[in-house]
């Protein structure tokens, strides 16, 4: 079935919950609470990971979700951005706020030609341009041992920010003020696919010969999606070197980017709270179990997806969304 069906039931949501109603400004509430409260009930760099494969997540569901792109190496933007926030800060010393602008803007100067070429394609074809792409860099990566560090990685990565002692040194601090950045990172996502450019996005994903026949140039328009993508995952891969102090070729690996479509289908696609909702299961569950001593966590968190893909096809959040809408139509009926 291709990505195209699979994703056409989303946009049935979207009238449900209308933007500024109570229900939306109860559920943003209620995550500026979750976030804020989060270092004091998680491990602040596990609350941390949470942020950072969020973000991630909303980076691909904008192409998976809005676009109908799926993308199997988009770990080249989230590492490539690892690797070049890291290179900044060592080599610079300067805040890491700019290290880490200057990773994401690495991150969308590789997908500029990387989009160019692999948008052309749809389907499996993209998937397999995007994931042929991302194995080159991470060839890259690992040959360049003198910059990379090649299988050592970048270790040492200062977290620098103008002084500030308790942000550089503590793991707490530094939560709330990368915080902002992921939140910035999640408003620019949201103001996109809220935007008349998000929209057609969406009529691309549902009908491009449609899109097409109506003037857009089709293939501009993806172009131009999956380099924000790219943005948003090269901001949140930059972070993620910041809060570690380290980058390795991990973070271009082929299965990074295979965990974060896991993460952005568990949570739901088509619905940029699903990300954060899946990385949250995702990461918790993995440092619960490693914490544990348990070896397969692969094994359990397969076994998550595939009984989420089977049951739920809209996700953890998508399915929790489709049944609240369909009770709050149901009262209106009623009413």
């Amino acid at each position: 079935m291709s990505t195209q069906s699979e994703t056409a039931h989303l946009q049935l949501d979207e009238p449900v919950l209308k933007r500024g109603s109570w229900l939306n400004r109860a559920r943003i509430l209620v995550a500026l609470l979750v976030v804020l409260a989060l270092p004091w009930y998680v491990y602040p760099p596990v609350a941390f990971d949470i942020l950072a494969w969020g973000l991630f997540a909303i980076s691909v569901d904008i192409l998976l979700g809005y676009t109908g792109l799926l993308s199997f190496g988009h770990a080249a933007y989230w590492g490539s951005s690892a690797y070049a926030t890291g290179l900044v800060a060592i080599h610079t010393g300067v805040p890491f706020p700019l290290a880490v602008l200057a990773g994401m803007l690495v991150a969308m100067a590789i997908a500029v030609p990387v989009g160019w070429l692999s948008v052309r394609r749809t389907g499996i074809y993209f998937a397999m341009v995007t994931l042929a792409f991302a194995q080159m860099i991470y060839f890259f990566a690992n040959q360049w041992r003198d910059v990379t560090g090649g299988e050592n990685g970048l270790q040492g990565i200062p977290r620098n920010f103008f002084g500030m002692t308790l942000v550089e040194s503590d793991s707490f601090y530094f939560y709330y003020v990368g915080l902002a950045f992921v939140v910035l990172g999640a408003l620019v996502a949201w103001r996109v696919v809220n935007s008349p450019f998000g929209r057609v996005l969406v009529a691309i994903r549902d009908n491009p010969a449609r899109a097409r026949a109506l003037g857009y140039d089709v293939d501009r328009f993806k172009l131009v999606a999956f380099v924000i993508s790219a943005g948003l995952a090269g901001l949140a891969g930059g972070l993620f070197a910041i809060s570690h102090g380290f980058a390795s070729l991990q973070e271009l690996d082929w299965r990074t980017s295979g965990k974060v479509v896991l993460i952005a289908v568990l949570g739901g696609i088509g619905t940029l709270w699903g990300g954060p909702i899946g990385a949250a299961i995702v990461v918790l569950l993995e440092d619960k179990l490693a914490s544990s001593g348990f070896d397969g966590v692969g094994i359990i968190t397969g076994a998550i997806f595939v009984i989420v893909v089977l049951l739920f096809r809209r996700g953890v959040w998508g399915t929790a969304r489709h049944y609240l809408g369909a009770e709050l139509m149901a009262r209106r009926r009623r009413n």
